[in-house]
């Protein structure tokens, strides 16, 4: 059994904003090992887009959920939250500090709080509800959702059609609403958390990316790409870095534009993780730059 002097502590921020430099600097202080949260970097097909930590960087302290699996497993939140907190558990046996760093939010979450519950429901329902998102239009499920779970309605993206099918076919699949099963308490989770999120000017930030890119394509990943292109349908395949290139080997852009492209949609993706992260009033930022013994010391304050 984890008892409360156990800490995780929680590296959060924008992509290319230095978390991997910082978790691993942190670990080494701790002598502890780093728990990867970030949801690109499980697929060990994908190793240039998705920034992968560097061979001298995964020498230097040991990582977990790294290249663990294949872009043709389904592998999803619940089950990462799941295969976290038992490795978790085997790492606090033999140290009271664990690092885990990654700016997948929703993955974050599902470790340090805990998933909302949702029961099965026919497959079928959501089939129908893809059909009919083709023939009839979002504006149909919207309407619909509004009607059944005018609270669903009012705070999800319903301008995203696979969280408005989601939310509609547990409705549909349950004779409850989506609502009702949203923010149910939780298993509370035996160790305590650290949060440390990094931040930098927007500008800065975004120069970041658009270096970090262009690296990505002299490192190889056009050539990632192609080896992948086969599989382009794949869920773990729909990300920014690789759509992009897939859309230039289709002939549908050049290359030149296929990068712009790819330096657009992950400034968005930062913008994103940005807005997820600074909804938790738990998280105490340190600007990019902030020397490592200034955050330990703040891990050793609390």
């Amino acid at each position: 059994m984890i008892t409360m002097h156990k800490t995780l502590i929680s590296i959060v921020g924008a992509t290319a904003i230095g978390k991997t430099s910082l978790s691993i600097q942190i670990a080494q202080h701790f002598n502890c090992e780093i728990i990867s949260s970030d949801s690109r970097q499980f697929f060990k097909e994908m190793t240039i887009g998705t920034a992968v930590p560097t061979q001298e960087e995964l020498a230097a302290v040991n990582h977990h959920f790294i290249q663990n699996r294949s872009i043709f497993d389904n592998y999803n939140v619940g089950q990462f939250e799941r295969d976290a907190l038992e490795k978790i558990e085997q790492l606090f046996k033999v140290n009271d500090y664990v690092v885990m760093v990654g700016g997948s939010g929703l993955y974050v979450d599902a470790v340090l709080k805990g998933l909302d519950y949702f029961p099965d429901v026919n497959p079928e329902i959501r089939a129908e509800l893809n059909n009919r998102i083709e023939t009839e239009g979002i504006l149909s499920l919207q309407n619909q959702l509004k009607k059944i779970d005018s609270d669903s309605y009012n705070t999800i993206e319903i301008q995203n059609p696979h969280r408005l099918i989601r939310a509609l076919e547990i409705c549909l699949g349950t004779d409850q609403t989506y609502s009702y099963f949203k923010n149910k308490p939780k298993a509370p989770r035996n160790f305590t958390s650290i949060k440390i999120g990094l931040t930098a000017e927007r500008e800065v930030l975004y120069d970041r990316i658009n270096k970090r890119v262009d690296i990505m394509i002299k490192d190889g990943l056009l050539d990632e790409a192609k080896n992948l292109y086969s599989n382009k349908n794949l869920n773990a395949l729909q990300t920014v870095g690789y759509r992009e290139l897939f859309r230039f080997i289709d002939g549908e852009i050049d290359l030149d534009f296929a990068i712009s492209e790819i330096k657009k949609n992950t400034r968005r993706f930062a913008k994103r993780q940005g807005t997820w992260f600074r909804k938790d009033t738990d998280i105490k930022w340190f600007d990019y730059k902030t020397k490592p013994q200034e955050i330990i010391d703040f891990i050793n304050s609390k």
